[in-house]
Parts: structure tokens; C-alpha cells; sequence
């Protein structure tokens, strides 16, 4: 298998994993965000507590397949000289990382205090509050990685 062939697998696992993440942050923005408007404090903190719970275990592994798939990609791309393909799996690295931070720095601390919360079987005083934090930076979050799946589309495509 030549090198461009293991660039372009790269990029296709990359699109894979990276497409779990983006379907899941565009099912947040769009379905789970205005279903919890309409549940009472105590509902709210429970169910993304337990959402918090399952999605912090089980996502880093589609993101990291992402992330470092995406890397491989660029890097392979690089070595055979096509820079394009390169140029667009670096673009979906660096939106994934940017990505990463936005998650690290806002979500993450807020799905750990939820998921206490949920663990507990308390109400926070500062749950809606909380989910607001979370909501305000989850549309960003699946704009980056639908840019993401693009780059890594075009690396494919080209």
C-alpha cells in the first residue's frame, strides 16, 4: 500500500470519528438544547448529569480517532508532496484542537459539576445557569467540527 493510499485511509477514519463528534454536538444544538428549556431544574440537572456521565466516558475515543487520524493524514499528505490534501487535513486538525480547547476550557468542567450534582441526587442552585454556560459554546463546537469533516472531505476528494 503506497503512502497516498494510507494518507487517504487516514483522512477516512478521520472523517469517521470526527462525524460521531460533529452528530453529536449538532444533535445537542439543535434537539437536546431546546428540549431541556422545558424541564424543571431538578430534570435538567439529572438528565445531563447522566448524559455528562456517558459521553465523557465514551467520546474522547471517536475525538481521538478524529484528532489523530486527521494528524496521521496531514503528516502522510506532507511526505508524498500533496500539499492540498495536506493543507486541508491540517485545517481539520487545527479546528479539532481548537475544538478540544473550547471543550477542555468550558464544557468539561461543567459536565463534571452536573454529573456530581446528578451523582448526589441533588439539585444545583446554579444548574440552569450552568446548562446556559454549556449551551452558549455548543454551537460553536459543532460549526468546528462540521468545518472539520469538510476539510477532511476535501483531503479525500482531492
Amino acid at each position: 500500500m503506497t503512502l497516498d493510499l494510507v494518507a487517504r485511509a487516514a483522512a477516512l477514519v478521520a472523517v469517521l470519528g470526527t462525524g460521531v463528534v460533529y452528530g453529536t454536538d449538532v444533535f445537542c444544538a439543535i434537539v437536546l438544547r431546546p428540549a431541556l428549556a422545558s424541564v424543571d431544574d431538578r430534570a435538567l440537572v439529572a438528565v445531563m448529569g447522566n448524559v455528562h456521565r456517558y459521553g465523557d466516558r465514551r467520546m474522547p475515543v471517536p475525538g481521538v480517532i478524529g484528532v489523530v487520524a486527521s494528524a496521521v493524514a496531514a503528516a502522510l499528505a506532507t511526505v508524498v508532496a500533496h500539499w492540498t490534501q495536506a493543507l486541508a487535513a491540517a485545517v481539520a486538525l487545527v479546528l479539532l484542537l481548537v475544538w478540544l480547547v473550547l471543550y477542555t476550557r468550558v464544557s468539561a468542567p461543567i459536565n463534571r459539576q452536573l454529573t456530581a450534582a446528578s451523582d448526589a441526587g441533588e439539585s444545583l442552585p446554579n444548574g440552569r445557569a450552568l446548562q446556559a454556560q454549556w449551551d452558549r459554546i455548543i454551537n460553536a463546537r459543532a460549526l468546528l467540527q462540521g468545518l472539520a469533516v469538510a476539510a477532511l472531505c476535501v483531503a479525500l476528494a482531492i
